[in-house]
This record gives structure tokens, sequence and C-alpha cells, in this order.
């Protein structure tokens, strides 16, 4: 009753109000350079889904919302000067698709109090909300995704991978190197020796790292590439004739760019996920009606649907509700980056929720608190089929090995209070 109170009072404010300011959502996108190939349809469904909102319903809340998108090329240096030349726009929330930058972001944002959201990206850590106060990974983080197919490896192996053989293929950069430390830890409780093998940007050149598993054999690759690394490996490892079955990527090396120059020969490679798949989705109608039919997609309409596409409009989901949660929680519309730091940390999604949204079962059910910033965690896995041209789910969405992640995100994060004078908040 008091929600649904506050929800017919805020409706009342709206129509009584004067006009409202746009709520803005900068978009630190990369249509350009050698990771084009992903940041374009993120940033495609990332923009679309707020124009779905504005031209179907309103806006959120009765107020449009307003994508500012910058174009950072997947360069660090360029994304901080995005970040520096948008955030007086109003900016509520930051989503850089790029580790790198979330790195420099995290101490601005936290000084300037405006939330980050790095959605299964960026500093694992930052899943712990006590310390990181603005910082989101929700749904999943990395630690979850290296946990995820380890775990899915143990299903593939009766439990028991002592004495198996894993090899890393990573992107030498932050972000390739944050499941690692994961890795070893699991490798540690579960007994299989880990290769660790590192691809240098932007991964046009892997001859070496191939060369060396199809000597050492390998039981299993596992991948943490991006961009035009992925369609390399993924043809070094047809080359070689490495089985498809027994190489699995994560979920930024699992989309149809990645396997489609391969062929046939890319059928039963597997990657990690924490999102839908396809475009059998209620939402999909309302894109396809009032945004690509009506002339006003980001992009040519033709990436709906993709895996990447479907994380940008998961990703702008998430922050449109959690806006409507911050809009509840503090009795007004016109919200600020405070309110919705406040709204994210509250968010909450249920199946119910993503069912009335026409996306019922797009993302796994979560909840937010001051101490998880992190989601539970959950990582389903998808496999390729090159000839019907889809990727197919292999697994639902299932837990990781929390003893193991959290204990790593208590360590990592406790350290980086210490270096940087922080004082934990949460009671």
């Amino acid at each position: 009753m008091k929600k649904k109170m506050a929800t017919l009072a805020l409706g009342a404010l709206m129509a009584a109000g004067p006009a409202m300011a746009d709520l803005v959502f900068p978009s630190l996108s990369y249509r350009t350079g050698p990771y084009a190939a992903g940041g374009i349809p993120f940033a495609d469904g990332y923009a679309d889904y707020f124009t779905l909102l504005n031209e179907r319903d309103g806006g959120i809340g009765g107020v449009p919302a307003r994508v500012i998108e910058c174009e950072t090329g997947y360069n660090t240096e360029k994304g901080v000067e995005c970040y520096e030349s948008t955030k007086g726009e109003g900016a509520l929330v930051y989503q850089p698709l790029s580790t790198g930058i979330t790195y420099q972001l995290i101490p601005k944002v936290t000084a300037d109090g405006i939330p980050l959201h790095t959605m299964g990206y960026g500093r694992t850590s930052a899943a712990n909300g006590d310390v990181f106060s603005h910082v989101f990974n929700y749904p999943a983080n990395y630690w979850n995704g290296a946990s995820g197919a380890i775990n899915y490896l143990l299903d593939e192996n009766g439990g028991d991978l002592s004495g198996k053989t894993i090899a890393l293929v990573y992107h030498n950069s932050a972000y390739g190197k944050e499941p690692i430390r994961t890795l070893e830890t699991l490798a540690e409780k579960h007994g299989y020796d880990l290769t660790l093998l590192p691809v240098d940007h932007p991964g046009q050149e892997q001859k070496s790292q191939w060369l060396q598993i199809r000597r050492e054999k390998p039981d299993y690759v596992i991948m943490w590439g991006w961009g035009v690394m992925n369609q390399v490996a993924v043809q070094e490892a047809a080359n070689i004739r490495f089985p498809m079955e027994n190489f699995i990527g994560v979920w930024w090396s699992g989309a149809e760019f990645d396997v489609e120059p391969a062929g046939d020969k890319a059928t039963g490679y597997k990657a990690l996920t924490f999102t839908g798949l396809g475009k059998d989705y209620p939402v999909y109608e309302d894109l396809q009606k009032y945004v690509v039919d009506a002339g006003k997609a980001a992009g040519a309409g033709d990436q709906l649907g993709s895996v990447q596409y479907n994380r940008g409009l998961y990703a702008a989901m998430l922050a449109a509700e959690a806006v409507k949660t911050a809009q509840e929680m503090h009795g007004t519309a016109e919200i600020d980056p405070s309110m919705m730091r406040d709204g994210m940390e509250a968010l909450e999604m249920t199946n119910a929720k993503m069912e009335a949204l026409g996306m019922a079962g797009f993302g796994p059910e979560f909840s937010v608190s001051c101490e998880n910033h992190g989601g539970p965690g959950l990582v389903g896995v998808v496999q390729w089929d090159a000839a019907a041209g889809t990727w197919n789910s292999i697994q639902d969405f299932k837990a990781t090995d929390a003893e193991v992640i959290n204990a790593l995100i208590a360590e990592d994060s406790a350290a980086y209070a210490a270096e940087n004078n922080i004082e934990t908040r949460c009671n």
C-alpha cells in the first residue's frame, strides 16, 4: 500500500509540475577501431532502449531520457576525456564498457558523486559496496565468470578436474588479467594445471600462443578476449584442429561476429553469458514499432537480437529501472546523481518485473544492497551452431563459487580501502 501511494503521489507531482529537465545517460561508446564490432551493437542497444521509453512511455516517470554519446575508441585517455566533458550535463550514471576506463574513473566518480555501472566488467572487487560507494557491477563480475567456466568444466568431468590442463588465452590488459587470481585459486582447490597465454593489443597476432597450445595439448582453453582478438583466436583454434567443444570464452568473447568468420569450423565453441539470446521477447515488438519502423534507431536496425545489442539493451533497462526506484524512493521524478546511486543500491530485479517489461528471463533475478553491489553472480553457458547461425543455451544461470570469490573480493577491497584511506560505510 505504501508503494502504491508513493507511486500515485509521484504521478500527481509529475502531472502538476512544470516541464522537467532530461534524465541524462552518457554513452562512452566506441564505433571505431579494432573493438568496434562489439562497441557498435552495444551502443545501439543502449540508445534504442531509451528511445523506446521516450516514444512509447513519454520517458521515465514522465521525464525524457537523453543519451549523450562520446566516442572513446576503447582508449582509456579518451574515455576519461569523455567523462570530464559530459559529467556537467547532469549525468546520472556512466557505463564505459571498458575495464581500463573503469579503473581510471572509479576515484573520479566517487569524488564527483556520480554512480558507475560496470556490468560484467571493470574492477571485480567493486562488488563490495562497503568500500566502493559509487561503483556497481551487477549482475555478475569477472571472477564469477572464471568460476562459472570452471564449474561448467567440473560438471563436464563428473566433478573432478584433478590432473586436467587448462590454458587461459587472455587480452594482455587490465581486462584480460582480471580472472587470473580466481583461476589460480580454483586451480589449487580443484587440482588442475593452469597455463597463462597473454595476447597483446589488439590481438591479431596469436600464432605463437596457438603453436604452444598445439604442442602442449591442454584439455581445455578459456578465453578472455575482445574485438578482433576473438575472431583470430577462433580461427587459429580451427587451424590447429583444437576441439571447439573444449574452447570456452567469457561473455565478451561470445558474439556472432566472434565466430562467423571461421564458418562451419566454429561450431561447438562455447561462451559464458548473463543475458538472454535472440529477440524472442515482447520488448522487441515495441522496439520494432516505436524505434526501428519510426526511423529512430541508433543504427541500421539490423543488430536487434544480436548478443552485444542485447547487452546494451539490458544495461539500459537496468539503468531505467534504477531511475524508477530512485524516483519512488525520493518522491520526485527529477532525480540527481546521488538519488540515482540510491536507486541503484536499492534495485531489485524479479522475474515478475522483467516479464512486465517484456523481458521475462532476459537476465537473472537479483537484488542490490549496501554491502553487495555485484548481484548474485549467476552464469549461463551458450554454444555456437554455425549451420543455424545461432547461439543455443546449454546451461541456465547457475551459482558460482561464492566462498572463493567473496574471500578474494574482501582481500582486494580491503587493500584498496587501506591505500586510499576509505572508511567502510555499511552497518
